[in-house]
Parts: structure tokens; sequence; C-alpha cells
């Protein structure tokens, strides 16, 4: 079995928990913040909205460089409304997928550099990159979402079994 084949599952459970989460999200509530230094409702969830896009880009390149104002203009544009991340999300993870799908297991191997301003921030294998920067990253970010559901009284939904407010 190739890296794909164990990957993808794998981002697709991911993916659709992180969906279940961004629908719950009160529309009169994105300018939320939980504390001063924290995102924002919308700039939390919208972040995590582009995140499966990134999948693309890691396996079609070797590099990125986030200093670059052409980098950050390429990234998904953010929305104002739920149903503008929920469809940014489902073209990324349809996106996504479709592009871990493709990848041989040579193209996970390659090493990838996250830059800023020409500096190497860090260098590793796509697959790396695959799981840390996308999937570990998304799912921190998502639980920091589940907190921002409890402390607005939504109910969060099951992720790897019962939440509290599904059994």
């Amino acid at each position: 079995m190739g890296i794909a084949a164990t990957i993808l599952p794998e981002f697709e459970h991911e993916m659709a928990g992180l969906r279940r989460v961004i629908e719950r999200i009160p529309e009169g509530r994105l300018d939320f913040r939980p504390h001063p230094k924290s995102f924002t409702l919308g700039e939390l969830a919208n972040h995590l909205a582009g995140m499966p896009s990134w999948a693309v880009g890691t396996l079609a390149t070797t590099e990125m460089d986030f200093g670059l104002p052409e980098t950050m203009a390429s990234l998904p544009k953010p929305s104002d409304t739920v149903a503008g991340m929920l469809a940014t999300l489902d073209e990324g993870v349809k996106r996504g997928a479709e592009a871990i799908g493709r990848a041989s297991d040579s193209d996970f191997q390659v090493i990838w550099s996250g830059k800023e301003h020409g500096k190497v921030l860090f260098a590793m294998p796509r697959i790396a990159v695959v799981r840390g920067f996308i999937l570990n990253h998304a799912i921190h970010h998502r639980a920091q979402l589940t907190v921002y559901l409890r402390l607005l009284d939504v109910p969060v939904p099951a992720l790897y079994g019962p939440s509290a407010d599904e059994q």
C-alpha cells in the first residue's frame, strides 16, 4: 500500500470533522474573540477553511515563500459568511484529496521548503508537510474552534467519539 492510500482516509476523516465544526459557527458571531491575543472566530475559521488546499501547492512545488505578496495573494480569500467558508473548505478538500491521491511515494519524499523572504524556515519531505503543516495544524486549530463554540454555548460536534453535546 502506498503513502497516498494511507494518508487519504486520514485527510478525508479530519476534513469531514472540520466541516462539522465550521457548520456550527453562528453567523452573527464571526467577530467573537475569546482573548485579545486570539484570532476572531471568523479569522480562525477562514484560516482552517483554506488549509486543505495547501496540499495542492505542497505536492506541486518544492517551496513556498510566505514573505512574498504573490504567495499570500494565491491563498484562498477570506469569507465573511459561514457558507463562504464551507465553500472554500469543500473546494480545498476536493482539490487536496485529488492531489494526495495522484501523488506517488517518491512525490511524498521530495524535500519541500517553507521560506520567508528567501530565508528557509524549514525543509522536510512533503509527507511531513502534509501531516504536520496541514493535518496536525488543522487538528490543532479545529480544537481551538471547538473551545470558541463552547464559550458561545454552541453544541460541539462529536469528532473522535461522543462530545458532551452529542452522544
